[in-house]
């Protein structure tokens, strides 16, 4: 018997559970929860083939963690929830002695900013208790980091230039909306960006460097550098880099409306008073905004992410470029959900199965490229994100 449990109730999470729910055989025994149970309730409607029970829980209340660990007994807690809880849920996880999953590392409420040193600081602790911790187990963070141990195990000796690109060339004929939670997206690309170059960490202002890539099925598009997590740990666990950057794309309507939410104070995380009561600007934007569980039904194109790779491999230089593509209409078909949500469930649920069967399962606590490569290469395939190589080609990145 393998029983997970899955804290959260968005469409990363309906893709999750019902990639689990198709993966019975592991999973055993799944379980769903969030602050939200009626949530929980929609997406275990529909999974047929196995029974998905829900519970309420607030993911910030210890008590009401453990009350439901001791209740529920997993045996690997997935953290979809909001990564503020990353840590509360990490401590619950430590008490009751359950070990333990997420994809975004840890940030605090009150400063939009987010690095590994919190989580990793948790590091003797869990190896202590004998439990797991994987961090970042989506598809960038995640699929990214599995990408570039990969090509470190078979295509290069040394690597030295790494670009992670994301583009989303998809529409959900939307006039503004975000492929995950709003609050969280926003004050991700409203941050500085920075990239890693000769030991250093050099920081950009918000969206400023910026030069159109080609992307595959898609073509070209406007891509801007900005601040991700994995930079942290790859360029930590992947001591020959000399520089990494990461690339996204942002079509000009969506900038605009961004800029101008911004110029009126919509994204701020200051509280400010109304009519008596204490508001953060960015929830109230969220709670107006779409629901990016509810873009799938109308989304169409793809998404593309992928790493370009330059390094040594025997002495000469070479290039690597791997990616996947991702339908949103296939996605949709699948699970019901659009492909950002399902870029980053279907990884999640990979590398739950590889810790319940002990493929992924070591003491401590530890980012995806530090496991072996191979058995998630291969799930990632068979899971629905085949993976794609491009050797010496043009990486359009200097």
């Amino acid at each position: 018997m393998s029983r997970v449990l899955v804290i959260g109730a968005g469409g990363v999470s309906t893709v999750a559970v019902k990639k689990m729910a198709m993966n019975a055989g592991v999973f055993t025994g799944i379980m769903l929860a969030s602050r939200t149970k009626s949530k929980c309730d929609r997406i275990a409607a529909g999974i047929k083939n196995v029974t998905v029970q829900t519970a309420r829980v607030d993911a910030d209340n210890a008590g009401e963690l453990l009350e439901l660990f001791e209740s529920f007994k997993p045996d690997l807690v997935v953290n979809l929830a909001l990564p503020y809880q990353d840590l509360s849920i990490m401590d619950a996880c430590l008490s009751y002695g359950v070990s333990y999953l997420d994809t975004a590392n840890y940030e605090p409420l009150d400063e939009a900013k987010y690095e590994y040193g919190w989580q990793w600081a948790y590091k003797d602790k869990f190896e202590k208790a004998g439990l797991t911790a994987i961090l970042g187990c989506g598809f960038d963070p995640g699929v990214t980091g599995v990408f570039t141990a990969y090509a470190a195990k078979y295509h290069f000796d040394e690597i030295h230039y790494l670009d992670i690109v994301d583009c989303n060339g998809g529409d959900h004929h939307k006039a503004f909306a975000t492929n995950f939670n709003p609050e969280i997206n926003i004050r991700e690309i409203t941050q500085k960006g920075r990239f890693y170059e000769n030991g250093e960490w050099i920081e950009t202002e918000p969206l400023s460097v910026h030069k159109p890539l080609t992307y595959p099925a898609i073509g070209a598009r406007e891509s801007y550098l900005m601040y991700h997590e994995e930079l942290e740990s790859i360029t930590k666990n992947f001591p020959t880099v000399k520089r990494a950057r990461f690339w996204m794309t942002f079509g000009q309507e969506y900038l605009t409306h961004l800029r101008v939410m911004q110029n009126i104070g919509m994204t701020s995380i200051k509280p400010v008073i109304y009519k008596g009561v204490e508001i953060v600007p960015i929830q109230f934007l969220k709670a107006v905004l779409p629901d990016p569980g509810e873009l799938g039904e109308n989304y169409t194109g793809e998404t593309s992410i992928g790493c370009r790779i330059r390094g040594i491999k025997d002495g000469k230089e070479h290039t690597y470029y791997i990616y996947n593509n991702c339908s949103h209409q296939e996605a949709y078909k699948e699970t019901g959900a659009q492909g950002v949500s399902y870029t980053t469930g279907v990884p999640a649920m990979i590398g739950a199965k590889l810790f319940l069967e002990g493929v992924w399962k070591k003491p401590g606590v530890w980012n995806v490229e530090e496991f072996e490569p191979d058995p998630f290469m291969k799930e990632l395939n068979g899971q629905g994100l085949p993976w794609h190589e491009v050797f010496d080609g043009d990486l359009e990145l200097n």
